[in-house]
């Protein structure tokens, strides 16, 4: 039975194409909407299993607005737009999406990307059923060597259990420090590859001229000082996993010859005449936004395309501030014993001091940190950190007094602040004047504070 699609996009010659491209792929198109209101309309009357979704949509509200009604519906979606400024993709990236495509497109990237979205949707809905073939009991609250008991690592930690016995590619996104190689590795110990080799490349660190023989090898004689022949990191990790590091700073010539790896499972040493298949599975990580690389011609869209079948992405310690107490204990422990020093607690008030701080190295700079202090104490107990502490009260515009003069606590606070930006935004959350851009923060940032603090969607 063919796959039923609604189209929701703003200009009929647009959408007029999309429909052609899906009719000739083999899908069914429900209808197109060109407004939020038409599309609620279709969707409750054709049921459809995808929906295609423009930003920009005709009347008041956008397609972004529409995803997070499509979420509590549980019905999956991509999105198609020219839009691609930082703030709108932060936004998009908050509401989940199967898939992103940047116009103008080919019909063979918007069927790839349909596929794609439809393996992963795939996986997801499957792993009860798989789990339950297996006769296996998950435990998605914990994975050795990642600590903490937060709302988002948890989600972190699921996906991770989801996606890790599977022969998928994985994407893992996050800020520079949140513990993205600690995942590729959590990975591969969870899958039946784990008894093989994981081999990390970082692709940031690979000089220009030898990025292919690094990654795929050569001959005797490919090139001056080519001595030997050399094995390159695909084949060394031939049977387990090979993490790519940093994968956004890999140059446009380079990216040609890994897509042909992951399209193929095949690379070519250079100066080589023959190729040798590998059995490898590919996990990528990167601290940028690869939509936005794509929409700047920095970055492949068929390797994107390819990278982000399964996307995980890490949050910021700034997040997760209620697992700060357990990592600093963790790694006072750890290098406690490393220095051979009886240091073994934490004062309240530098654990204070922790749980203010905003983080912007994240988990690194806290181990560095903790590093740095038990060698620096001199008692069995560290009493203060060396570091500047902007207060959250000096961000909060509101007063931090109750009606009954007690004062505020910082999650009140919080919440008042946050309600405060959305009434001087009349409510709007992402875009030109939003709360998001009024609070200098992601709009993925602000939703998730909205959720943890009760702040209901319908106010936005």
């Amino acid at each position: 039975m063919k796959e039923k699609i609604l189209i929701v996009e703003d200009e009929f010659i647009v959408a007029n194409d999309l429909k052609l491209m899906l009719i000739k792929g083999g899908y069914q198109v429900t209808g197109i909407a060109s407004s939020v209101v038409q599309a609620r309309k279709l969707i409750e009357a054709k049921r459809p299993d995808w929906v295609l979704l423009d930003i920009m949509l005709k009347g008041d509200l956008t397609g972004i607005d529409l995803a997070w009604e499509l979420v509590e519906q549980q019905v999956p979606f991509l999105y198609i737009s020219a839009n691609t400024n930082q703030t709108t993709l932060e936004s998009v990236k908050a509401t989940q999406p199967y898939g992103f495509m940047v116009k103008p497109f080919r019909e063979r990237d918007l069927l790839v990307m349909l596929d794609i979205a439809r393996y992963r949707y795939g996986i997801e809905h499957a792993n009860d059923t798989v789990l339950l073939q297996q006769n296996f009991v998950a435990e998605p609250n914990t994975i050795d060597g990642i600590i903490g008991h937060s709302e988002e690592l948890l989600s972190v930690l699921e996906k991770i259990h989801l996606v890790a016995p599977t022969e998928t590619s994985v994407l893992v996104l996050g800020e520079s420090g949140t513990g993205k190689e600690k995942i590729a590795h959590s990975l591969h110990n969870l899958s039946s590859r784990k008894a093989n080799p994981v081999i990390t490349v970082n692709c940031a660190a690979l000089p220009h001229s030898l990025i292919e023989s690094e990654l795929f090898g050569h001959e005797r004689g490919a090139f001056t000082g080519a001595n030997t022949a050399r094995t390159g990191k695909f084949e060394q990790a031939d049977g387990g996993t090979v993490f790519l590091d940093e994968i956004g700073e890999l140059p446009l010539d380079s990216q040609v010859k890994l897509l042909r790896v992951l399209q193929e499972r095949e690379i070519e040493r250079l100066g080589g005449d023959k190729t040798i298949k590998v059995n490898v599975r590919i996990v990528a990580a990167t601290n940028r936004s690869l939509e936005k690389e794509v929409a700047e011609g920095r970055f492949r869209l068929d390797l994107y395309y390819r990278l982000n079948v399964f996307p995980i992405q890490l949050p910021p310690l700034r997040e997760r501030k209620e697992d700060i107490e357990e990592l600093a204990l963790y790694f006072l422990k750890k290098y406690a014993a490393k220095s051979h020093k009886n240091v073994t607690g934490i004062s309240l008030a530098a654990l204070g001091q922790l749980k203010q701080y905003n983080w912007p190295g994240n988990i690194r700079e806290l181990e560095h940190l903790i590093e740095r202090s038990v060698l620096l104490s001199k008692g069995n107990e560290i009493q203060a950190f060396d570091i500047t502490v902007i207060p959250e009260t000096a961000l909060i515009a509101t007063t931090n007094e109750t009606v009954s003069g007690e004062i505020k606590s910082m999650e009140e606070m919080e919440r008042d602040h946050i309600l405060n930006a959305l009434k001087i935004c009349a409510g709007k959350v992402f875009g030109t004047g939003g709360a998001a851009e009024l609070l200098k923060m992601p709009a993925q940032t602000l939703y998730s504070k909205m959720k943890k603090l009760g702040i209901k969607q319908e106010y936005s």
